[in-house]
């Protein structure tokens, strides 16, 4: 049997007791025995650090673990999800070298989060004699959501042998079970994050980039409970974040009882998995978190396609190196989405499920396309909003077309994209689009699964780019959307700068700096300030490539009139003994065809 934890410069006597540990056995139905306590504590004497066993309930020693000063490691084997309703059937005892035995926050921490039957601290009092604590979990769940703990200590070594283990684990159990049942999707996921800033970094700081995590993280339904930044000249090869920094969050982790770790920017394979080796706990990069979003966000068929097309990607070359996250295909955030029930068969069925969505995308792509050449023949202008992620989208288009778009202060409200008719004030009529947002390290699995959505924007005859003025980065967020329409190639296109929730931006010196040196206005989707003027400028637009022109057609020549109106080009209609008179508009492209009819 092997002993677990830091041994380097462990005398060989010493490692020899601890092995010996062992073979020592606890009656069934007891907490420890003087034998073991004694072992353990004159251990600690020598090597003034804590020393932990991890018993069964036959009694058995299954693991021994040797700590520093202050904390001891966890033992891997213990590191495995635990039924919510059940203790787990193992109890720790471990010493601590100050002889304070009262139970430290990690010590509750791990408790509560392995879900041991109990946990007993032992140290020696002052006079020599050995004493104890024990904690336990109480089967209740407080206010905060957190399950309750109960504990008891410092008392003596007699005292603490004397607990019926088997009555306090029957009624524990009990309580447990007779709490509300929550699926895995349901429950809260206590999440930390971590981010790392290497030197060179241009842009967005890693404070704001780390706050945009949160962002993403909160609208993924977890509660984020600690951030770590670390300044590093570039990211460790092994794990990513460097082993000191890795310790420490392992300790934060017990201490908030975290469930999660997200990193700010894309894991190796290898890092994921190392990390949750050490941590014990699941590790995804942003990533996984975005296509996790997108996964809850799909509701259209097509939407549910793209997104498993992005996810077998990602997850294609994580295969044989992922550990806790492909272990968890009940649920929760980095395993939801319609892909997730294939991340752990064979690389050749992975393959095969790619070539099929691909397959059906492409289907879907042709009509599009379909639906793209009836519109073209219509001559009915197609303007695309585009925009960071949570910029007011959804809501501008709402206030213009009175579509029911769900509109939300999340980002990545909606991932559909929605097009809806309207009509300029001057009866020009516009498709308007609504199209998925942007954001900052935007996966390219994800621009690429969703290109056939994002063609819509290389489709558009004029791009609204709506930004949120609200925001103080709104020029690293502008940039981070022409970055994505440059992959797109769609960024030479005619742009109006839409500033939306302009009602949170009174300073009129700050709008100005805001439209200098770009074509746009500001606008308040939520109370309509301007949207009247928005309309007129997209409709001035318009008129700017088109001609006005007054016809005269004789009634012989009705398909010319019929073409006028496949063009919605007719804005007057009279009728005289000579034929009919229209006034139109017409795109200058076809202008040529109607000039012997002109009036001019």
């Amino acid at each position: 049997m092997q002993v677990a934890g830091n041994l380097a410069n462990i005398k060989t006597y010493l490692l020899e007791q601890l092995k010996s540990i062992y073979e020592l056995s606890v009656p069934i139905g007891q907490l420890s025995t003087r034998e073991l306590n004694a072992r353990l504590v004159g251990i600690t004497d020598t090597l003034d650090r804590e020393v932990a066993v991890y018993v069964n309930r036959q009694g058995k020693v299954v693991q021994v673990s040797l700590g520093d000063a202050d904390t001891v490691d966890l033992p891997a084997i213990h590191r495995q999800s635990r039924s919510d309703r059940r203790l787990s059937g193992i109890r720790c005892i471990h010493t601590h070298p100050s002889g304070d035995v009262r139970l430290s926050e990690p010590d509750l921490s791990s408790l509560r989060r392995l879900r041991f039957d109990c946990m007993a601290a032992i140290g020696r009092s002052q006079d020599g004699s050995i004493i104890g604590a024990l904690g336990f979990l109480s089967g209740e769940t407080g206010a905060d959501g957190m399950e309750e703990l109960s504990s008891f200590g410092p008392v003596s070594e007699r005292i603490l042998n004397q607990v019926h283990l088997p009555r306090l684990i029957l009624a524990v159990n009990k309580k447990l079970g007779a709490q509300t049942a929550k699926t895995t999707k349901e429950e809260e996921e206590r999440a930390i994050l971590a981010g790392l800033a290497c030197s060179g970094r241009s842009g967005q700081t890693i404070e704001e980039s780390v706050h945009e995590l949160e962002c993403l993280a909160e609208t993924a339904g977890a509660v984020v409970v600690g951030t770590f930044i670390q300044h590093r000249d570039r990211p460790d090869a092994a794990f990513f974040l460097g082993k000191g920094k890795v310790a420490e969050m392992a300790m934060e982790i017990q201490n908030r009882g975290a469930s999660l770790l997200i990193l700010d920017d894309e894991l190796t394979p290898s890092q994921q998995y190392n990390l949750e080796q050490v941590l014990g706990i699941k590790v995804i990069d942003r990533t996984a978190l975005i296509l996790d979003i997108f996964a809850q966000r799909a509701r259209s068929r097509e939407g549910k396609l793209q997104v498993e097309l992005a996810q077998l990607k990602y997850n294609l070359p994580r295969l044989g190196g992922q550990g806790l996250s492909l272990s968890r295909l009940g649920g929760g955030i980095g395993t939801r989405g319609p892909g997730e029930t294939k991340l752990e068969v064979d690389r050749r069925r992975i393959y095969t499920k790619i070539h099929d969505v691909e397959k059906q995308l492409d289907e879907i792509k042709e009509r599009r396309s379909m639906h793209r050449l009836r519109r073209r023949e219509s001559r009915i202008p197609l303007v695309a909003l585009v925009g960071y992620t949570n910029a007011g989208k959804s809501t501008l288009l709402n206030k213009l077309t009175g579509a029911e778009v769900l509109a939300e202060d999340k980002l990545f409200a909606t991932l559909d994209p929605t097009t809806r008719h309207l009509v300029l004030p001057e009866q020009q009529e516009i498709l308007l689009t609504d199209t998925v947002g942007f954001v900052r390290k935007l996966p390219h699995t994800l621009v690429s699964a969703f290109r056939a959505t994002l063609e819509e924007v290389q489709e558009a005859d004029l791009l609204l780019h709506v930004v949120d003025c609200s925001c103080e980065q709104y020029e690293q967020q502008i940039a981070a959307v022409i970055e994505v329409l440059q992959e797109l190639r769609a960024d030479q296109k005619p742009t109006f700068y839409v500033f939306n929730k302009a009602d949170c931006m009174e300073n009129e010196s700050v709008r100005a700096r805001m439209l200098q040196g770009r074509e746009g206005i500001c606008v308040s989707a939520r109370t309509g300030e301007n949207l009247a003027e928005l309309q007129r400028r997209i409709e001035q637009f318009f008129r700017e490539s088109r001609v006005t022109m007054k016809l005269l057609i004789p009634f012989s020549d009705g398909g010319a009139i019929t073409r006028l109106h496949q063009l919605h080009a007719v804005r007057s209609t009279e009728y005289a003994a000579e034929g009919t008179r229209l006034t139109v508009s017409l795109p200058a492209s076809e202008r040529e065809p109607f000039e012997k009819y002109s009036e001019e």
